[in-house]
Formats: structure tokens, C-alpha cells, sequence
């Protein structure tokens, strides 16, 4: 009895040991390619790819992941309300899903219920902690829809433009310019304010890349172009203010925010006006639209809570047509002409003993997480935190392929410019500007085997 009681004592302790170290190296073969995110993969390829649950959760985490989602897909309304209150008195929608269709990516107009894309607003100069000044009178953010006796902070119109690009072959593509105009602003704007479109993004797979550890992301950084390849690659640290500290970023379209706790109170701040214990005033504090408004919180701490486990835990599509031909060719080209230079194929999470199935998984999610310069096409002139005007987050690629099943239209890159894969890389430049030429030099047939690749993701 005492030896099986010692054999019993030494398996859990092999077994919590390994648990606790990192995966070892195994024989590609043996992976699933399907597997996108691990054990937090979901098998759907319908208009609801994006909004499955992890697997895995206790029956009380699987109740608080069903409130989230309830919280997430919620209208809210003006005050006095008993249930759902808070919203504006400035705002630029009134729901999580309003914004996110089907947990996926938004739409590129501004001003309807259905928009998804807002403007990022500053002056020149940092501030305390290293981030872009508010403008006077307008904030960080304009919003452009109010409440009955409130004036939105201004309007937008945009335009596009044709741009023609030619290929080496001859083939012609149009990329569309956007070009944006603020009109009927509620008072003057400053002269020297700095804008920035920023179109809402999926939200699944974010518990998963919150957990890939720091030094992960930062051995990717590349600052002095060891390797001739053009990229370089910077970690963008940004404040906590919930922590106080100065943290990585990961999330927002310049990593310009570090922990979905922030990411998800900030949205609810700055686009619908709900108030939080981590953000107690209004975004649009001082201004007129606020002049008799205290600080409070519009929203319990336990639904905020709920919304935050709710992104967290929201799986991810699995890849599919992984054994065709075509794909697989296209699956070489992608590396051979160095999209997977910022795109990183393959990356390991950290320990998470709380949520297994986001703890020490091999994930594809198709990033870094590092700011890029792409480019004077794509530079928006502003700012954020260490983040150039030229710079950008390497946005997650997985799940790109389902874009047009969720969002009916589908658009890619920071503000939904392009509605094709193949425009979204023709618009790379700055550190991407090899790769896109290389992509560019491929034959016809090869580009659309290495896209017919990016649709399988």
C-alpha cells in the first residue's frame, strides 16, 4: 500500500511539472494544421465562425461567458433606465455587436447605426504618460452621434479614389484612397489636431493572445535589421491605468492598449459613453454635453467583468482545405516571399492555470504584435504612445478567410480601405515593401495559390 501511495505521490508530481513547462519541439507531422488556436479551436465555418465559447469552462465560467455575451449584444439607453442605462451623452454606437458584426469586423461608415469606424483625435505633444493630448473641447475620440438635447462632436464624410497599381504582368488592380472630412463640428476645432480611423476588429482569440508571454513578443523585435530583411519590428509600451504602469501592448490597431480589461472598459467609455470603475468619467468630461454630469459608474463592475471574460474566452475558427494542393503551394509562397516576417505562422502561449485551454497551446494566429511601418499609404500622421505615424499592428490573420461569411462585404487593413485580400497587400509598404514586391513578381497563378492560402486561414 505505502508503494502505491509513493507511485501515486510521484505521478502527480510528474504530471504538474510538466504541466508547468513549455511544450517541448515535436515532428510537425504530428500537429493538426486545422487547429488555429490550439484547444480553443472551433469547427464552423458559418456567419457565426467567430462567436463560439472555449471549451473547457466550468459550469460558473461558462454562466459569466453567457452574461458577457448578453452584456456584448446589448443596447443601451439614456438615463433613467433600471436595466442598461448610461449611454452618451456623446457616443459613437449604443452596443458591443453594433460595432464587432457577429464578434468579427466592422464596418467602414460613420455616422449609422451599423458604422464601425471611429477617429482617434489629438494635438502635437505627449502626455504624462507618453500618450497623445487630448484636443480641447473634443477629447481623444470624436463622437459622432448624441443623445436628444446634446450635440455629436462632429460629422464625418469619406471619400475614396481610385489608385491603379500594374502589375509586372500587366494585370491591373484599384485600390481605393480614402479621404476624410470633419464638418458641423458642436464648436471650433484646434488648428493643429492629428486624426486617426480606426475600423473595429474581430474580437475573438484575444484570451489567447494575451497570454503569449512578453518576452515572446519581444524577441521578435528586430530594431537594428539583423537579418537585411527590411523589417524591424517595435513593442509598443502604453499606460495601464488600472495597473498604473506602463505595460506592452497588444490590442488596438497600434497596440496602443495592453490587457482586454482596459481594451474592453475603453470601448465602453469612448464609444458608447458607459462609465466603469476603470473609467469613471465621461469621455467627454469638461466638455458642454457634460457640464452637470459627476463621475459614476454606468456599468456594475460585474457586467464589465462578465464582457472582459466573454472576449477572453471566445474561440477560434480551425483552418480548413488544409490538405488541397493549391493551399499548400500558396502555404510555401507565403513564407518564401516573407509575409510570415511580421505575419508569425506559430506561436506558443504561456501558463494559464485558470483557463487550460488557453495555457501553453500551439496557436496560429499570423502576428507579431509589434508596430510596423507600412508606409506612407497607409500612415494616418498620428502618433500613439512609441507608435509612429507610419506605424501599425501587425493584425492576427486568423479567421481572415470568413470575413465575407460574417460580415457580409468584407474589409481588411486599419480602416476597411480595401475589400479584397489581394488590395490589402498591394497597400503594404515601409518595412512590407519587399515582400509586396516579391508578391507582385509571382506569377498570376502563384498569387492566387498563395491567396487561395489566406482564404484557408
Amino acid at each position: 500500500m505505502k508503494k502505491i501511495v509513493i507511485l501515486l505521490t510521484m505521478s502527480v508530481f510528474i504530471l504538474v511539472f510538466t504541466m508547468c513547462n513549455k511544450a517541448g519541439i515535436f515532428d510537425e507531422s504530428g500537429y493538426d494544421d486545422r487547429l488555429t488556436g490550439g484547444a480553443a479551436t472551433v469547427f464552423d465555418e458559418t456567419s457565426h465562425a467567430f462567436t463560439h465559447v472555449i471549451d473547457g469552462l466550468t459550469e460558473r465560467d461558462g454562466h459569466v461567458h453567457e452574461l458577457g455575451d448578453k452584456t456584448f449584444e446589448q443596447t443601451f439607453v439614456a438615463n433613467p433606465a433600471p436595466i442598461n442605462g448610461g449611454l452618451g451623452p456623446v457616443f459613437n454606437n449604443v452596443s458591443c455587436i453594433s460595432c464587432h458584426h457577429n464578434d468579427g469586423k466592422g464596418t467602414p461608415t460613420a455616422g449609422f447605426s451599423t458604422s464601425s469606424l471611429l477617429f482617434r483625435i489629438s494635438i502635437e505633444g505627449k502626455d504624462a504618460h507618453g500618450g497623445g493630448i487630448a484636443a480641447p473641447g473634443f477629447g481623444l475620440q470624436l463622437q459622432d452621434q448624441a443623445l436628444v438635447g446634446s450635440k455629436p462632436e462632429v460629422q464625418v464624410n469619406i471619400n475614396y479614389t481610385n489608385v491603379p497599381v500594374t502589375y509586372p504582368d500587366g494585370t491591373v488592380v484599384n485600390l481605393r484612397q480614402p479621404s476624410y472630412t470633419l464638418y458641423n463640428p458642436y464648436t471650433f476645432l484646434p488648428t493643429n489636431y492629428m486624426i486617426s480611423p480606426r475600423l473595429a476588429p474581430p474580437v475573438f482569440g484575444g484570451g489567447l493572445l494575451e497570454n503569449i508571454p512578453e518576452e515572446t513578443l519581444r524577441s521578435y523585435v528586430d530594431a537594428n535589421d539583423v537579418n537585411k530583411d527590411g523589417i524591424t519590428g517595435k513593442a509598443n509600451y502604453v499606460y495601464n491605468p488600472y495597473t498604473h504602469k506602463q505595460e506592452i501592448g497588444r490590442f488596438g490597431l497600434k497596440a496602443n492598449t495592453s490587457t482586454l480589461q482596459v481594451q474592453v472598459a475603453a470601448a465602453f467609455q469612448q464609444d458608447m459613453g458607459i462609465t466603469s470603475y476603470i473609467f469613471p468619467q465621461e469621455a467627454s468630461f469638461g466638455q458642454q454635453q457634460t457640464a452637470n454630469q459627476q463621475s459614476n459608474k454606468d456599468i456594475p463592475d460585474s457586467s464589465l467583468d462578465a464582457t472582459i471574460f466573454y472576449v477572453r474566452t471566445l474561440a477560434v475558427p480551425a483552418r480548413r482545405n488544409t490538405t488541397d494542393l493549391d493551399v499548400k503551394a500558396g502555404q510555401k509562397l507565403f513564407t518564401t516571399v516573407n509575409c510570415s516576417g511580421c505575419h508569425k505562422p506559430t506561436v506558443q502561449t504561456g501558463i494559464n492555470l485558470n483557463l487550460p485551454a488557453l495555457s501553453n497551446q500551439r496557436i496560429h494566429p499570423y502576428t507579431d504584435l509589434l508596430v510596423h511601418d507600412m508606409g506612407s499609404g497607409l500612415a494616418d500622421g498620428r502618433p500613439d504612445y512609441l507608435a509612429t505615424g507610419n506605424e501599425w499592428r501587425t493584425m492576427p490573420l486568423w479567421g481572415i478567410g470568413l470575413f465575407s461569411k460574417t460580415n457580409g462585404t468584407p474589409y481588411y487593413l486599419h480602416d476597411g480601405r480595401a475589400t479584397t485580400i489581394e488590395q490589402a497587400i498591394l497597400w503594404h509598404g515601409g518595412e512590407a515593401e519587399k515582400s509586396k514586391q516579391a508578391f507582385m513578381n509571382l506569377s498570376k497563378a502563384d498569387r492566387n495559390k498563395l491567396l487561395k492560402f489566406m482564404q484557408s486561414l
